[in-house]
């Protein structure tokens, strides 16, 4: 135990230290409001009971009403299909987004993996919500073993291009880390704590909620 609270903990200062880095203007979000968690396999909580799902666990954290719309194997090219029904119906604050796992390992182009997020991301912003987004590791099973996995780098540029906050390197390390995950693509319910945990911290430092 003392072993994994001292690797959270600096998973959680990575995270911050990069999350922080960007200049996103945002509005707090009112109390008991809605969040969509809007992704694949790692929102569904697959890996762990679904009570270790990161969106139960955030709700738990925020007090917030979080919606847990992770579908497992989805892709950011088929999700554009279903976002639209998922904020008419939910009606969300705030979405989180967590794409491009499958993507990767269907070795679909990085160029192509980034404009479909990005018609996503632009979609939920069509309607004034804002987004933000969970960083999603290359997948090598070799740096993985290695401890070496890091972001693609396109999730970057999308925080720069379309100035929104990216939640960097707090994924790749837990999928880097033998204790915090289930198998070589899904965190365990430890690896989800600190995956809730990690949002969390970079929700309250982005100032979407309060301390």
């Amino acid at each position: 135990m003392k072993k994994y609270l001292h690797c959270a903990r600096l998973l959680l200062l990575t995270l911050l230290l990069t999350a922080c880095g960007q200049a996103v203007e945002v509005q707090p979000l009112p109390a008991g409001s809605t969040i969509l968690a809007f992704g694949d396999s790692i929102t569904h909580g697959t890996g762990a009971a679904r009570i270790h799902s990161y969106p139960l666990l955030l709700g738990e954290k925020t007090g917030m009403n979080i919606v847990n719309g992770g579908i497992p194997g989805d892709t950011a090219a088929r999700a554009g299909g279903r976002i639209q029904s998922l904020l008419g119906q939910h009606q969300p604050a705030l979405v989180i987004l967590e794409l491009g796992g499958n993507d990767f390992l269907a070795k679909t182009p990085a160029t192509k993996v980034k404009e479909d997020l990005r018609g996503i991301i632009r979609a939920i912003r069509e309607r004034d919500i804002p987004v933000v987004v969970v960083a999603v590791p290359s997948f090598s099973v070799l740096r993985a073993s290695a401890g070496r996995l890091k972001d693609n780098d396109l999730y970057a540029e999308l925080g720069e291009e379309e100035n929104i906050l990216i939640i960097e390197q707090v994924l790749a390390d837990i999928l880097s880390t033998d204790s915090l995950r289930a198998d070589p693509i899904h965190p365990n319910a430890q690896g989800y704590q600190v995956l809730a945990e990690g949002i969390y911290q970079a929700l309250q430092e982005a100032g979407f909620i309060g301390g």
